[in-house]
């Protein structure tokens, strides 16, 4: 239990104290005080007030939970190409729209993906972007030192973003037709112009351009773990 609040003037009854107020003014020495400072008690200025809170916090918390994004501190890291990817080697590809085609290995790229082409007049692979962990360096090489592979990088291949119109009731049941859009001129003539001294080189080598215009797959009795490429 707490020790009960020692007071010089103690209250008797509700309201009414032991000494007067005149009485305490005396005994205190407040007009020791008041006649040093002239007459008046010592003012002390107040302090400056904090600054006012632009937005109050609120009351209650959010019934659902709200995502803050993290901080991300790490650096990213270039990425590694594999000792046996260098320009030149022919790549299986084993995932995507042209699964089993091989294609030739030009470059990587700043975002760490592999410029590849087929090239398109052998086997339909058009200069793209592969990852490599989808894809099988072999022993096979093609000379790409004629082959000029400055412009390409990864906004050459960035799709350019259409806005969408707003649909009305009449349209949002029809089946809308999508349009193929063709492929610019200018990337055309960017195929070809990779591909010349790709296949004057492709086609120095006998059986190459077979080989290349040929699908990977796996037959009945193939055992993969024993496969060299």
């Amino acid at each position: 239990m707490a020790p009960k609040k020692v007071t010089r003037n103690p209250e008797l009854i509700p309201g009414v104290r032991k000494i007067s107020r005149s009485q305490m003014y005396h005994k205190r020495g407040l007009w020791a005080i008041k006649a040093k400072n002239g007459g008046k008690f010592p003012h002390h200025d107040k302090s400056a007030a904090a600054a006012p809170v632009a937005e109050k916090p609120p009351k209650f918390y959010p019934a659902d939970d709200v995502k803050k994004p993290l901080s991300n501190k790490r650096k990213p890291k270039p990425t590694k190409l594999r000792a046996s990817i260098t320009p030149g080697t022919v790549l299986i590809i084993l995932s995507g729209r042209f699964k089993g085609k091989r294609v030739v290995f030009l470059k990587q790229l700043t975002s760490g993906l592999l410029l590849v082409t087929g090239p398109y007049k052998v086997n339909g692979v058009p200069i793209r972007r592969v990852n490599q962990s989808y894809v099988i360096g072999t022993s096979t090489k093609v000379d790409v030192s004629g082959v000029n592979v400055e412009k390409f990088d990864d906004k050459y291949f960035a799709k350019e973003v259409e806005k969408k119109k707003k649909k009305g009731e009449s349209e949002f049941f029809e089946a809308e037709k999508k349009d193929k859009t063709a492929l610019p001129a200018e990337k055309k003539d960017d195929q070809k112009a990779v591909d010349a001294p790709l296949l004057k080189a492709i086609e120095s080598v006998p059986e190459l351009k077979f080989y290349l215009g040929a699908r990977f797959s796996l037959r009945a009795g193939v055992k993969p773990h024993e496969l060299v490429f």
